[in-house]
Parts: C-alpha cells; sequence; structure tokens
C-alpha cells in the first residue's frame, strides 16, 4: 500500500496561496510526520486526502492511494482512517456498538457482535462493552477509536494530533500503543503534530515550508 502526492497546492477562491509544491510518498508501515506552525495547512492536506475539503478551498496536483486517483473518488469511497483530538464515539451507542459500526457491511448480524467483543479483549476492555462514552474514561475512550478506526481496514490512516489532549503520563503510554497497532495493521499513516516525542522510530519528518523539505 502507497500513497503518493505530486505537486499539491491550496489555495482560496481569492488566489491566496495556502501551501504549494507538496510532494511525498508513504508506503507500507510508514508514518510521515507533518510538522509546522498553526495555520500552515497541516489540517487542511489531511481533509483534501480524506476528501473533505473546505468549499473555500480550491486545490491542484495528484493524490493516489494504492494506485487509485482519489481526487475522483468520494470521500466514503477512499478507504482512509481517521484519527482526531477528540475520539468523535457515538454518545446514543455503547462501547461495542460503536465497534461495531465501524465493520465493513459484509460483516452480518451476530458476528458484528462477536468481532466487536473479540477486538475489545484484544484491548483487555471486554468489562466495558455495555458501558456509554460518557461511563468511560479518555484513555479508554481513545483506545476505542482508534480500534474502531481499524476495525474499517482502512487502506491509510491519518492522525490530527491524536495525543494533544492527554495527560502526559497516558500520552506516553497510548502513543507507543497507537503505533504498534499501526504497525501490525501494516499501512501508511500520515500523523499532523506539534510534538517531536510523537515522532516514532519509524517516522519520517516532513518539516514547514514543507515544499522545501526533503522527506
Amino acid at each position: 500500500m502507497t500513497l503518493s502526492l505530486e505537486n499539491i497546492a491550496i489555495y482560496k477562491t481569492n488566489g491566496e496561496v495556502l501551501l504549494s509544491d507538496v510532494t511525498f510518498s508513504a508506503s507500507c508501515g510508514e508514518v510521515i510526520c507533518l510538522m509546522g506552525p498553526s495555520g500552515c495547512g497541516k489540517s487542511t492536506l489531511l481533509s483534501l486526502i480524506a476528501g473533505h475539503l473546505s468549499s473555500e478551498f480550491c486545490h491542484s496536483g495528484s493524490i493516489e492511494l494504492n494506485g487509485n486517483n482519489l481526487v475522483v473518488l468520494e470521500p466514503h469511497q477512499r478507504n482512509i482512517g481517521i484519527l482526531f483530538q477528540d475520539d468523535l464515539l457515538f454518545p446514543h451507542l455503547n462501547v461495542w456498538q460503536n465497534l461495531a459500526f465501524a465493520l465493513p457491511n459484509k460483516v452480518k448480524g451476530k458476528q458484528r457482535y462477536h468481532e466487536a467483543m473479540s477486538a475489545l479483549k484484544k484491548i483487555e476492555l471486554s468489562p466495558l462493552a455495555e458501558s456509554f462514552p460518557d461511563q468511560i474514561s479518555g484513555g479508554q475512550r481513545a483506545r476505542i477509536s482508534l480500534v474502531r478506526m481499524l476495525l474499517a481496514k482502512p487502506e491509510l490512516a491519518l492522525l490530527d494530533e491524536p495525543f494533544s489532549k492527554l495527560d502526559k503520563e497516558l500520552r506516553q503510554q497510548f502513543r507507543d500503543w497507537v503505533m504498534m497497532q499501526l504497525s501490525e495493521a501494516n499501512i501508511p499513516t500520515i500523523m499532523v503534530t506539534h510534538d517531536h516525542d510523537d515522532i516514532p522510530q519509524n517516522g519520517r519528518v516532513f518539516e514547514w515550508p514543507w515544499s522545501q523539505s526533503h522527506a
């Protein structure tokens, strides 16, 4: 699995350029870390890749994932997993239902429950299966959010400051666990972060100004 960006530019409809000449690739198991000041376009670039770019922006250049042109695909057709600062679990669904929601449509009936429970057992959170998001801790919600993303079998993971709201001790533990899970999934990952401690050993840093970086 490979993500490739070629000569990406994002600009406002009035012509103001947010970023330009962005070119890099990410292969299986590789983590690309986008770093730079606030407002330089890190999260906007993730939105473009995911297919959620705001209508106030235009773009040019090419984005391919495993040889497929992402630009012509609707967001739900891109098979991309996204992890944000906030967990975004559905408050009206319990934990196992949140996980089951992410499973592919081909997984039917009781099998959805069994696969969700299997995932919870793997991360040692089975006792929380019937709990709702507001009944569990922030660290537990964060772990469940990542597992939910991976259950959808994405071909690419996008992480937007996923550790920034966790306290220092929990942040280190969760960061190590996330990178282990992504390594096992063996998919390319693009991560936006301001913290150099977030960069894993196999990470490749792409620092602002990106058009002058050598990633």
